[in-house]
């Protein structure tokens, strides 16, 4: 294993009972990349994560996060790691400042205060108010400034921008463009694509506990989908295009024209349309949310 990866995984296995949540599991994310984890409930991107910072033990495989393995120390991996898990507990009888006093306290005081008032300025969050008076909105809020403020070298974060309004939510991004800017790996799960697509240099995609796809996030979806209008001189019979491998119809648009979606090579399409009275044609790529559900359409029959 490089010293160049931030985070490194081979073989990860891990299972709850008869339930197997990673099978083998195999990923590198590089120093000073954002990477984005996609997946649905219960792929194995929870189980992962915690896996890496040892709050969890995976049954077979290894991990190195930072160069460190985190079963040997993990106390080490944390001191230089911000992480926000999914499911955030805090103490509802302190206020945010308290909480977060303490939080720094348990890092041995790497935080500058004058930094955390600044993250709490720009996401608007009133440090004096006790965590039991907060909004979800709000104690999420203090979940991502305790894994800010101390500039830590690696961000891992679960569904960072859960529970936020969409104002928070670009704001939380802008956040860590700037830690990431100042020299942070930053590595999240989500379940929204928009962000994955602003925010992400690379994204992979876990599926049944196995990674299924890496790939840089502008290529995902130019590689794997795109959508093709087609607009006919005359009505045409779409039966003759039903049977194309890749090809499935999304839409009618009235009797002359057709919306499909094309996994793979376009060559098949184009010559069955060969014999068609075929007016225009448009392509375009499908967003990454488009992608990402085309892997998970096979499960859902």
């Amino acid at each position: 294993m490089t010293e160049r990866m931030a985070i490194q995984i081979q073989g990860l296995t891990k299972s709850y009972g008869r339930v197997r949540a990673l099978r083998g599991l195999d990923l590198e994310v590089g120093q000073s990349e954002i990477m984005g984890f996609l997946g649905p409930n219960g792929a194995g991107k929870t189980t992962t994560i915690r896996c890496l910072l040892d709050l969890i033990r995976p049954d077979a495989g290894r991990a190195r996060v930072l160069g460190i393995d985190p079963q040997a120390d993990p106390v080490a991996v944390r001191r230089r790691t911000g992480y926000l898990p999914g499911e955030l507990h805090l103490y509802d009888n302190l206020t945010a400042e308290r909480q977060l006093r303490y939080l720094n306290a348990l890092r041995g005081g790497q935080a500058d205060w004058n930094y955390v008032r600044q993250l709490a300025q720009r996401l608007d969050l009133d440090l004096k108010r006790p965590i039991k008076n907060l909004s979800k909105g709000n104690k999420q809020k203090v979940g991502v400034i305790q894994a800010l403020m101390h500039r830590p070298e690696l961000l891992i974060l679960d569904e960072p921008t859960s529970g936020l309004d969409p104002l928070v939510q670009r704001e939380v991004m802008s956040l860590l463009r700037d830690a990431h800017a100042g020299g942070a790996t930053v590595f999240f799960s989500s379940h929204v694509m928009s962000e994955v697509e602003a925010l992400a240099e690379r994204v992979g995609i876990i599926r049944q506990g196995r990674l299924v796809e890496v790939a840089a996030t502008s290529a995902l979806g130019h590689r794997t989908l795109r959508r093709v209008r087609i607009t006919f001189q005359d009505p045409v019979d779409s039966a003759a295009l039903a049977d194309v491998p890749g090809v499935k119809l999304i839409e009618r648009e009235d009797d002359i024209g057709l919306l499909l979606q094309v996994a793979g090579d376009l060559n098949p399409l184009i010559q069955a349309l060969g014999s068609l009275p075929v007016r225009d044609l448009e392509t375009e790529h499908p967003s990454l949310e488009e992608v990402f559900l085309a892997y998970y359409e096979a499960d859902s029959k």
